[in-house]
């Protein structure tokens, strides 16, 4: 089966992050080193599901973890949050509402079908928001770990922390109201169809 073509530009991202963590390795900057060896490690994320749970993603999915990881991995490293403040930090926040909101809805329609739980329209756009809500807050908390234990300097004041959840909130709207228009026209056991690599029958 052929790749698409968008899928080789996730991959050019995966390329640029390897090559920031070289990047910041020879500058001894070993804080940076780690973030980005976890960017690194988290766009492999899909492709590990779609071993181990026989799960796969949209093409457009992975080049959109991919690309909001390097836009954090190279926001840090070559210092373009800094460079292009406040936004490069909004947008990139902008893009990570969207994508983790994407994977949010996509996560609750597995469950949803594998656990039974007949979960509402209304209760799966609610889980989108306050998933993409609750990462955020958890990036807020290590943004602050960082700064306090390591002297890095990524939180700039409470107004910049406010408009980060902002912007990740706008993000999970917009998905949020397409997940709902989406559902409206596709029944939910349709999308996840879509998802699930069906098994082959035994051989006889």
């Amino acid at each position: 089966m052929k790749r698409p073509a968008g899928l080789y530009l996730a991959y050019l991202f995966q390329f640029l992050i390897a090559a920031n963590i070289l990047i910041a390795l020879s500058l001894g900057e070993y804080s940076q080193v780690f973030t980005g060896v976890i960017g690194l490690f988290l766009t492999l994320v899909p492709a590990i599901a779609t071993r181990r749970w026989s799960i796969t993603l949209p093409w457009q999915v992975n080049l959109l973890i991919a690309f909001l990881l390097y836009l954090h991995v190279a926001g840090e490293i070559q210092g373009y949050y800094l460079l292009y403040y406040p936004y490069y930090d909004k947008i990139a926040h902008l893009i990570a509402g969207i994508t983790v909101s994407i994977l949010a809805f996509a996560i609750v329609l597995l469950l949803d079908r594998f656990s039974r739980l007949n979960l509402s329209r209304g209760m799966i756009v609610g889980f989108i928001i306050i998933t993409a809500m609750a990462m955020e807050g958890f990036w807020e908390i290590y943004e602050w770990i960082f700064d306090t234990f390591l002297g890095t300097n990524l939180q700039h004041g409470l107004d910049d922390t406010m408009l980060d959840m902002i912007f990740v909130l706008v993000g999970s709207v917009i998905v949020a109201l397409a997940g709902n228009r989406y559902l409206s026209r596709f029944s939910k056991e349709e999308i996840t169809d879509t998802l699930v690599i069906p098994k082959e029958p035994p051989a006889e």
